[in-house]
């Protein structure tokens, strides 16, 4: 026999009708969740197009972004690459090559996952938008670099005075220098035509380590990048797809790997693009999975100068940050996304255990390029002063943040919002880091170090394009 007791039951009752109420008195659905339990990002074109298409946030590890309680940024250092743009020449002309090979098959009723070739036109209005910032649609280059400028006033507006003259350094190409014009825009908002100083720092080799785009010639043997062959297997199963679905269409794998690219610029200028839809998702994974070849292997930690070259921005970084504020507050730098990489494989984060693997992907790689350079991708390193917590003393400490994302060190993680002490990140670094000058054989009349962070001009003749955008116009210095 089963005995109730009645006071039990009526402190059930009474906490249910309570709950019920409550329950009653809310406007939402019984079945809505808090939380909900299906993420979407591993499944986003945007996440598998490397370095070709629009930004998109790192994925992150669940660390707060904003700065953790207690404690103040009081100088940060960031590097941008440019905003969203038209293909280069080169590219650009691979892209008219395999459309010529397309239409030459004069089909005049598309099938399958090509039926939108019948009202679908070539993005680029002509050769002269190559190379050049897109400026249409709403992932345009121009659109988010001032709405980063806006976003970081808002972040990190207090570290300026609104009175002196801020510089902002820029290598010297084209869409580089028009991402950190509109990014001053966005930033300084009105002020932006007094108040900002552009730095154009040339690209050119002779600027040695005095650079944001530095380079080296030392022959390192790049067999693994030279042979890089673009071509997965699901590319061909995807050029088996479309020619069948449309006979007299003889495309092949090269073809499949151009269209791909082509689909992820077109949305750097168009909202939309049809060509995102004729491959499957299992093929978008096997081409982000190239592009993570090739910036590992030709442009990262796959390439054993390239942590030298990335040691310049990162051993400049370290005398600022111990520095200080007095040196300045903000240092906002713009170049390309292979300048970026090397500076992310000196900082020591996001590195395989292993060597890339040719022949099959790793689906735990962290060198993921649409995490890590695409359009306006950018690394920003934030000095924190800190306050005294149950886990960490009163100091100076250091974080990264990747595309939005905090990464945090592995070996060092101490502080508040796992940051690390600025001590500590300094010793770690100063022991790793290889020497560019000798492992790049820099000649000794070019500059030895990054210098231009202390001597810099505060005249603002730069700040705005002087005549028109030559056609195609890559490296420049106006």
């Amino acid at each position: 026999m089963v005995r109730f007791d009645c006071a039990a039951v009526f402190l059930y009752s009474a906490v249910g009708a309570s709950a019920l109420s409550h329950g009653a008195a809310n406007p939402r659905s019984y079945a809505e969740k808090q939380f909900p339990q299906s993420f979407e990002d591993g499944y986003s074109i945007l996440k598998h197009y490397g370095g070709n298409g629009p930004y998109s946030q790192r994925v992150s590890y669940g660390v707060e972004r904003d700065t953790p309680s207690g404690c103040a940024v009081d100088q940060v250092i960031s590097i941008q690459r440019h905003g969203e743009r038209y293909p280069s020449s080169g590219v650009g002309a691979t892209f008219e090559q395999t459309l010529a090979k397309i239409y030459s098959a004069n089909i005049t009723d598309w099938k399958g996952d090509l039926a939108f070739l019948d009202h679908w036109t070539y993005w680029v209005p002509n050769k002269c938008y190559y190379e050049a910032e897109t400026w249409t649609g709403p992932y345009a280059g121009l659109l988010t670099a001032f709405r980063r400028g806006a976003e970081y006033r808002d972040r990190y507006g207090h570290l300026w005075d609104g009175k002196s003259v801020l510089p902002i350094f820029t290598s010297g190409y084209e869409r580089v220098i028009e991402t950190a014009r509109k990014f001053g825009e966005g930033f300084f908002g009105y002020n932006y035509t007094h108040s900002a100083a552009l730095n154009i720092i040339s690209e050119d080799s002779s600027q040695g380590a005095d650079s944001l785009t530095p380079t080296c010639d030392t022959d390192n043997g790049q067999g693994t990048c030279n042979s890089l062959t673009n071509l997965l297997p699901q590319f061909y199963v995807a050029a088996e797809r479309i020619n069948s679905q449309n006979p007299g269409l003889n495309i092949n794998a090269t073809d499949v790997y151009n269209l791909m690219e082509m689909a992820a610029f077109e949305l750097n200028a168009r909202a939309f693009s049809d060509w995102i839809n004729v491959f499957t998702l299992d093929e978008w994974v096997s081409f982000g999975y190239t592009q993570d070849l090739y910036y590992y292997y030709c442009a990262g930690p796959g390439d054993k100068n390239m942590n030298a070259v990335g040691s310049v921005y990162v051993n400049a970084s370290l005398t600022l940050l111990n520095e200080g504020p007095s040196s300045g507050s903000i240092f906002f730098n713009f170049a390309h996304d292979t300048n970026i990489t090397p500076i992310i494989g000196a900082f020591g984060i996001l590195l395989p255990n292993e060597d890339l693997p040719l022949d099959h992907i790793p689906f735990d790689n962290p060198w993921s390029t649409g995490n890590i350079v695409p359009m306006q991708g950018h690394l920003t390193i934030e000095r924190l002063t800190c306050n005294k917590t149950a886990l960490s003393p009163k100091g100076t400490y250091v974080r990264l943040v990747l595309n939005e994302a905090v990464v945090p060190f592995n070996s060092c993680q101490s502080g508040p919002g796992y940051s690390c002490p600025l001590a500590n990140f300094t010793s770690t670094l100063k022991e790793r880091l290889p020497n560019y000058t000798e492992t790049c054989k820099v000649p000794s009349s070019y500059p030895q170090y990054l210098d231009f962070w202390w001597k810099y001009n505060t005249t603002t003749t730069l700040n705005y394009q002087d005549g028109p955008i030559s056609c195609a116009e890559g490296t420049t210095l106006s």
